[in-house]
Parts: structure tokens; sequence; C-alpha cells
């Protein structure tokens, strides 16, 4: 692709995390282009491309499973000027955000354009040298997190970029500069400005890399974590609270999967974070509004999902299974007759069983045993299960279960 770029006369680059990761000694997930040819002058020249995003232009060139990512050199945006061709190019929200940037420039100012100094590395197949606008090469030596430019400003324009500084700080084993970190703490609330969507693709960045519960904590000490959970506001006001081990728990459970090459489902940490949220709303609704708790449990599930989907908007497949995970922790403790084999059979049933069980060692007592019990049914033989639904309705002051007698209706009398 560098050549063809080459060969016809254009610049063409290797940029950003690929040549970071390199001179970290690290392998490169993926690789990102840029080039002085525009979207259009690339999809000319290759026929497997597909331009998209309006924000941002873009070419993706796709290789088998492989997309290439090429963008055209970003330039400095015009002075504002309303009867000025450049709007279409370039627009900014109220809040300073950039909500349109399509304006091309040199790789000088491409570089000036990026976010971090080590990012803004580029290297030149021309004549195999890395060309460092920024300083990345020193960020790199002292595993630094540095914004180009003015730290406030670049937040502005782009809020996530805080969630980047955290995400990148924490992946590369970096420092955030004191200078690109001191705006967070003040700017953290222009996470309102962004579109949910696009936030719920940066949540999975953040939380499922294996090293969820470190970002977790570094997104929370800059107030950004309450940003995109708003209702854990209160819980996270507190330290050492039973909310915040289950946290902390599951994301260090997430963690172990992960880092285990084992399979992990958003549902799992969305229906965690928001498990006492959940709670909390459900005591509203039985106090104030005098429901019983199966009413108040299910008007409470419906409440925190919506008011979560208007920060990250959650796509479906994944908020019916954190539904699923939540109504699953009602049936479990319901375990006589059928009801534990066809608990067993349920397609949620492992996910709800993992969330009851790190519950259980973090709040101990009755859900602990609980927690216990389904680990000890799903290890025995047939036979024993009888015996454990045996001693357990025992236990519970029952004898054999009853047979629901039909009912047959009254007899007509004989005419």
């Amino acid at each position: 692709m560098l050549y063809r770029l080459h060969n016809n006369g254009y610049q063409a680059f290797l940029v950003g995390g690929c040549v970071r990761d390199i001179l970290l000694g690290k392998k490169p997930k993926d690789f990102d282009v840029t080039t002085d040819a525009t979207p259009e002058q690339v999809k000319e020249l290759f026929r497997n491309c597909r331009l998209i995003g309006r924000r941002f232009r873009l070419a993706h060139v796709v290789f088998g499973r492989e997309v290439i990512e090429v963008a055209t050199f970003r330039g400095h945006h015009p002075v504002e000027d309303e009867n000025a061709k450049e709007q279409n190019l370039s627009k900014q929200s109220d809040h300073g955000q950039l909500l349109r940037d399509n304006v091309f420039g040199s790789i000088e100012e491409d570089a000036e354009r990026r976010d971090f100094t080590v990012n803004a590395m580029y290297y030149n197949i021309a004549d195999y040298s890395i060309h460092d606008f920024a300083n990345g090469m020193e960020a790199v030596k002292k595993r630094q997190i540095t914004m180009i430019g003015d730290p406030a400003t670049r937040y502005r324009e782009d809020p996530v970029r805080m969630l980047r500084a955290v995400r990148f700080a924490v992946k590369l084993g970096m420092k955030i500069s004191p200078e690109t970190a001191k705006p967070m703490y003040e700017l953290a609330p222009l996470m309102a400005n962004i579109p949910p969507a696009r936030l719920f693709e940066e949540v999975l960045k953040l939380l499922l890399s294996g090293q969820g519960l470190e970002t977790y904590k570094l997104l929370n000490e800059f107030g950004l974590f309450e940003q995109l959970f708003p209702q854990l506001t209160p819980l996270l006001k507190s330290q050492n609270s039973r909310e915040l081990a289950f946290i902390e728990q599951v994301l260090m459970n997430t963690d172990n999967r992960i880092n285990s090459d084992m399979k992990v489902t958003p549902a799992f940490i969305f229906a965690a974070l928001l498990w006492y949220p959940l709670e909390e709303r459900c005591q509203q609704h039985m106090v104030e509004g005098g429901l019983n708790h199966f009413d108040a449990f299910n008007l409470a599930l419906s409440d925190v999902l919506h008011r979560q989907i208007q920060r990250i908007m959650i796509p479906k497949r994944f908020t019916i299974t954190v539904r699923e995970i939540w109504q699953l922790q009602q049936r479990l403790p319901k375990r006589y007759g059928r009801r534990a084999f066809q608990m067993l059979e349920h397609p949620k049933f492992r996910a709800a069983y993992d969330f009851l069980l790190i519950r259980g060692q973090i709040e101990g007592g009755e859900l602990l045993t609980l927690a216990q019990w389904w680990t000890d049914f799903q290890n025995v033989n047939p036979e024993q299960r009888q015996g454990m639904l045996k001693t357990l309705r025992e236990k519970e002051g029952g004898g054999a279960p009853k047979r629901r007698s039909r009912y047959r209706g009254k007899k007509k009398a004989a005419q």
C-alpha cells in the first residue's frame, strides 16, 4: 500500500501507534497510514477501498480480514468566516468541540494536530527514517503521555482525548505528564457532550483491555468514571464500600479472563456496574410507590438502563443480556422441584451464576451460601442433585413437593 501511494507520486508514512509500539518493543496490533493524497485519490488507487466518516473523512483499505486506515494530512483550521467555503470542512460547537474536521494540510501540520507526542512519529518508506515533529522519542524514553499543544484547548476540541490519555497511560505503562493531567479534573464534565454511540466503543477499549481495574482507578481519579456512569456518582464518593469492592472484583475477574484468552461479554460489565443503582432504584419504587418487590424490580430495571443509554448507547443485544442476568438473580434462590434443573439449562445461567458468585464473595451471608449451593449442584451427579433438593426442602420445613391438582370444573347435573 505504501509503495503504491509512493509510486503514484504521493507521500506515504506509517504513523501513530504502530511506530510507537515498535519503538517500545511491542508487536503492533494494527497499522495506520497517512498521506498527502485525498480520500478520493486513495480510493482511485485501491479498488478494495471505502470512504467512511463525516466528522473525520477516512479511507479504509480492506485486505482479507485486515483493514488499513488511511488518513490525509490534517491542516490547521481557517479563521472563522461565515462566508468562507471552509465552513463545510471545519466546524466547532459552542464548547470548542470539533464537529467536523476535513481541513487538509502538510505533514508538519498533521503532527501538530495529533493528540499525544508518542503518537506523532512517522515512518517514511522513501528513506526508512522516522520523522519526529513533537519529541515523541523523548516521551517514549521518559515513558510519559504528553499532549501536543495546549491541553485544555485540545480537550475542548475532543473530550474523548481525556479517555485516550488514561487508556494509553495504562496500556503503555506510562505516566500522564502534570500539564496534560491538570485540566482533566475541571473539564471532565465535557464528556456529556460526546455522542452516546461513540462512548460505547470507547468504554469497551477502556474496560475490556485486560487492564480494566487499573483503568477504572485512573478514570475515577480524574472524575471521568462518574461522567460515563452518572448513576454511580454517590457510590464513587464513598471509600471501602461493598459497592466499590464489587465493581473492583468484577473488573479484576474480567481482566483475568481476558488475559487467559477466555471469552467475556460487555453485558456482564454493564450488569455489574449498574447492579447497585438498580437495587437502590428498586427500593425507591417500593417505598415511594408502594409496589411489591417483583414490580418494583422490573420497573427499576427499565429505569436504570434508560438512564444509562442517555450517556452510553449500549446496543440492544447487550441490554437484553443485562436484563437476563439481573432477572436470574431473582430466580436463583427459587430452587424447588424442577426449577433448579430448568435453571441449569438456561442460556444465561453461567453468566448469572458467575454474577451471583461475586456478589456472595463480597456480601457474604445467605448470598454466599446460595452461591456455594449452586456450585455444588453443578458438580454432583443427578442422584446427588435429587438428594440436595430433598435436603433443601427438609431444611425449609417442607416435605415432598406437592402435586398441583388440575381444575376440572363442575360436573353438569344429569338431565
